[in-house]
């Protein structure tokens, strides 16, 4: 049985405005029915594979519990990182955590933000590099190249294997992202492939390796899996702070990979794109005659060449070529697809000035549903808020805000100091400064209402929480 590791702890902002801090690309439906985790996620039907085991931040946890529960696929399956360090330490939190039980599965390491046209091919490489990894073998897949490509590091092979599959070959070396010189000498060897950082390997193995080469690392998250524990009522493995802030950050690459004997690189052509900017994005999606991809209500006109999506809004683009246009609910970008390296600079200015776009999207994805940020003033807001079957707000007040709340669909149920009273549509209520209260959905449908908030101080830290549901403190 294979036990597939998917990463979902990334933070990247190469997707602005779609991808915010705490809401980034992996969970974005960027190509695809589903979000990219669970593109990532689906691809792995008709492998002999477990349910997945998925790595991300403490900010990002509910957003991937919902999103595993969308597909069936929630089980108490989710390890959560305290801080960010790096690949090395968060796939050996996922070996530590498989062998907790006595049992040593193959581990399948994937990114939970990679696009992959080809299912089929992937599931063939996998195949291909069982084997080996039951040899004790650590597999990467090297991602056949289709250009001179100078945004990825290269994997060079070695001996090829004798096999019956695929072909599959030891590791000469690891190499850095190369000048574009260089990359054409690579392509034209024909012996080097982009390092996707996907890996198989025995979980005890890949243990072992580091404690050869990183024992520290290893050490560290020993201690932090150790005091780990599971949340009540939640789908969270919990490590201990302490321990794993104390941990290096380093990739699997340099702590692993790099410096063991035992590497293999099994080529994998199935369309692999890492979507690392706006423009590999385009490259990605279908475009029509002129060469546009378009998601959302758009018109064009005399428009080539250009990625175009829209989240509500109508964008109309007339005589415009390679351009990327992308609009949310409180930002629209335009740029050249020849300079979207540069949305980073976008991000650095509203991160300096302090700006909440660079962190939020102006619709937010809370446990029990979702909350969108319609009108913000210096003394008042205006939500939307939708809460999901059984979803409830935690029990709280607040000391420098009354709230207002007008049900538009659905039924609430309200617990306002000693008071428990039900609310249907066009009712209202209104919760004072100072005031307990609690709101739920007790329905079947989803609840609908609007929020409106009004005193001196608006900002979420001025919600007490006296009983919390979801374990939010």
């Amino acid at each position: 049985m294979i036990l597939p590791v998917i990463m979902a702890g990334g933070t990247g902002s190469r997707l602005w405005p779609m991808s915010r801090e705490l809401y980034p690309k992996q969970f974005l439906r960027l190509h695809g029915d589903n979000s990219m985790l669970q593109e990532t996620v689906t691809r792995l039907k008709g492998l002999d594979v477990s349910e997945p085991l998925v790595i991300c931040n403490e900010e990002h946890r509910f957003l991937v519990a919902e999103q595993l529960r969308q597909i069936n696929q929630l089980s108490d399956n989710i390890i959560l990182e305290p801080v960010g360090r790096n690949t090395a330490p968060a796939i050996t939190l996922a070996a530590l955590s498989a062998i907790d039980n006595g049992s040593d599965p193959l581990l399948l390491v994937l990114a939970a933000d990679h696009v992959i046209e080809s299912p089929d091919a992937f599931h063939r490489a996998v195949q291909n590099a069982i084997p080996f990894a039951g040899q004790g073998k650590l597999v990467t897949f090297g991602i056949v190249p289709t250009g001179p490509e100078t945004g990825y590091g290269y994997i060079q092979r070695g001996t090829e294997f004798s096999s019956d599959a695929e072909p599959a070959f030891g590791v000469q070396r690891f190499v850095e992202k190369p000048n574009l010189a260089t990359a054409l000498q690579y392509l034209e060897s024909g012996e080097y492939y982009w390092n996707s950082g996907m890996f198989l390997f025995r979980a005890k193995r890949f243990l072992e390796e580091m404690a050869k080469f990183r024992p520290d690392i290893l050490e560290a998250c020993q201690k932090a899996i150790e005091t780990s524990h599971a949340d009540e009522q939640q789908d969270f493995i919990r490590v201990d702070k302490a321990s794993f802030i104390s941990c290096p950050d380093e990739s699997v690459d340099y702590a692993v990979m790099e410096k063991t004997t035992d590497a293999v690189v099994v080529p994998l052509d199935a369309g692999w794109n890492d979507v690392g900017s706006w423009s590999a994005l385009w490259e990605v999606n279908d475009k029509n005659a002129e060469g546009n991809a378009v998601n959302g209500d758009v018109f064009t006109h005399n428009a080539k060449n250009c990625y175009i999506n829209t989240d509500e809004k109508l964008v109309a683009a007339i005589g415009v070529d390679n351009l990327v246009i992308v609009n949310t609910k409180d930002a629209v970008l335009v740029i050249d697809k020849n300079q979207v390296q540069d949305v980073k600079k976008v991000v650095e200015y509203l991160k300096s000035n302090k700006r909440r776009e660079y962190r939020l999207h102006r619709e937010s994805y809370r446990p029990w549903g979702r909350n969108d940020n319609v009108v913000t003033a210096p003394r008042y807001q205006v939500n939307r808020i939708t809460v999901k079957p059984g979803g409830q707000f935690s029990l709280q007040m607040h000391h420098h805000r009354a709230e207002h709340w007008v049900i538009l669909s659905g039924t609430a149920r309200v617990i306002l100091e000693d008071k428990n009273y039900l609310l249907t549509e066009n009712e209202s209520t209104f919760i004072p400064i100072g005031a307990q209260h609690m709101l739920e959905n007790p329905g079947k449908i989803p609840l609908e209402l609007l929020e409106i908030q009004s005193g001196s101080y608006l900002e979420d830290d001025d919600i007490i929480r006296i009983k919390d549901h979801y374990g939010r403190c």
